[in-house]
């Protein structure tokens, strides 16, 4: 399979089996358009690009061909053995880590229901919080690093849960030969000079919520009075980011059906001086008026070729969705398999419950167990460990497969009412993202050269 697309200037194929990626000249371009596969006979390529002369498309086609023998061109779909897709007895390596089900905004796109998840206001005490850190030390079996996201609502909210936890988590690394990573995912409207010196000294990456444009992110990120939160967060997020070192963090935001035109809010977010950068597609049910529609596709897709474009012009900022690794090697795995919800990574709740994400908490047919509790829901996690591009039946003719491992689980829930049908619009935008990231990294091998 051979996908082939022209953007920012470049002529490009992928090479969907082998991970092979070609930056292509225009006739090269047309004649591979033109083979259907790689025994394609050359006289009906001739036949078909009248306005090529035979020898240039002879010379094109002979350069084909050497891809074609080099297993870099049309490679047999053995490229990897989906026996290796399945997950079997794997480590839980991941926690998302409700200390809070509750929020200081209303934030209307919220699909954690404005931040209690639809089972009411609630923080986690540290004795949850420290159960929480004992089930993942016992069941990340021989795995030495465990990443623990701090999340909510509104994670601030519980500070002192997140201090005492941080604390007894490093406390039991040396005996039981764990490293902890830490992640906090906030809204940012408590943090003060304190919490952000906590931040940047222990945890590894922060997530802060920022959807671009003051007017956007004061469409849907209001306080309960209703107030916007653009000009009480701001100047917090860029005191947090100037502290932060060499640590990660990223400004993620979300478009809506209300704000196709994202790209700015993109550049919003950067020309305030953040470098990492991701807004990202609403995950709404069909009848919210800014749930994203099949009409909108186009005007996303052309959204995210703008984009594009202006980073081909513009290097100082990042977009996450835009990054791409080409070389493919152990990533692999990870391509075919997904984020590995429900097995590999798991939420839990301030009372203690396990779900297989953040997006499937409150779906008690979902539910794998309790932290204060003995006993893993494995005939739940197995559905989950057993979702991959092979057992997704509609990304078997899809060229973005191994890059995309079929979407989001809950998304597609939402969507389709099934984890394992992909969602459509997700679908579409995905591969326009990633020929957008393919087109960058073409164009920016061109200006190497």
């Amino acid at each position: 399979m051979v996908h082939t697309f022209s953007l920012l200037g470049q002529h490009i194929a992928v090479d969907v089996n082998s991970g092979a990626v070609h930056i292509l000249d225009e006739i090269t371009y047309h004649v591979l358009r033109q083979m259907e596969e790689a025994a394609t006979p050359l006289d009906k390529i001739i036949a078909a690009l009248g306005q090529y002369s035979p020898e240039s498309i002879s010379e094109s086609y002979g350069e084909l061909q050497e891809l074609v023998a080099k297993g870099e061109l049309f490679a047999p779909a053995d490229y990897v053995d989906p026996a290796m897709a399945m997950i079997k007895n794997a480590p839980v390596k991941a926690l998302c880590l409700h200390v809070s089900h509750d929020c200081n905004l209303r934030c209307k796109y919220c699909f954690a229901a404005t931040g209690d998840f639809g089972t009411g206001r609630l923080l986690m005490d540290v004795e949850t919080a420290k159960a929480a850190i004992d089930f993942v030390i016992a069941r990340s079996g021989a795995r030495r690093n465990i990443d623990v996201d701090f999340f909510g609502g509104e994670p601030l909210m519980a500070m002192d849960v997140v201090r005492e936890t941080v604390a007894y988590a490093r406390s039991r690394e040396a005996e039981c030969g764990k490293c902890f990573r830490f992640t906090i995912t906030t809204n940012g409207v408590l943090l003060d000079d304190e919490t952000i010196e906590y931040i940047n000294r222990e945890m590894d990456n922060c997530v802060l919520s920022l959807d671009g444009r003051r007017e956007v992110n004061d469409r849907f990120r209001v306080s309960p009075n209703g107030k916007g939160s653009y000009d009480v967060i701001v100047p917090k997020f860029k005191k947090l980011v100037a502290g932060r070192g060499d640590k990660d963090f990223y400004l993620r935001g979300t478009f809506t059906h209300e704000n196709l035109d994202f790209a700015e809010d993109v550049l919003a977010i950067a020309d305030e001086g953040f470098q990492q950068i991701s807004v990202e597609p609403v995950s709404a049910e069909e009848n919210c008026d800014y749930a994203l529609r099949e009409e909108d596709l186009p005007a996303i897709c052309a959204e995210y070729e703008k984009l594009a474009q202006i980073m081909k012009e513009r290097h100082d900022f990042n977009f996450f969705h835009f990054n791409v690794d080409l070389t493919q090697g152990p990533c692999v795995i990870k391509r075919i398999r997904g984020c590995g919800a429900g097995c590999e990574y798991v939420a839990i709740t301030p009372e203690g419950d396990i779900y297989p994400c953040h997006q499937f908490v409150g779906r008690e047919e979902y539910k794998l167990g309790n932290v204060h509790k003995a006993g893993f829901n494995m005939e739940v996690s197995d559905q989950f460990a057993g979702l991959n591009i092979y057992t997704r039946k509609e990304c078997g003719d899809c060229w973005a497969k191994f890059y995309c491992t079929g979407g989001c689980s809950a998304s597609n829930l939402t969507v389709n009412g099934d984890i394992k049908t992909p969602n459509h619009i997700a679908c579409e935008m995905e591969r326009k993202r990633l020929e957008c990231a393919i087109a960058l990294k073409a164009a920016a091998a061109a200006e190497a050269d």
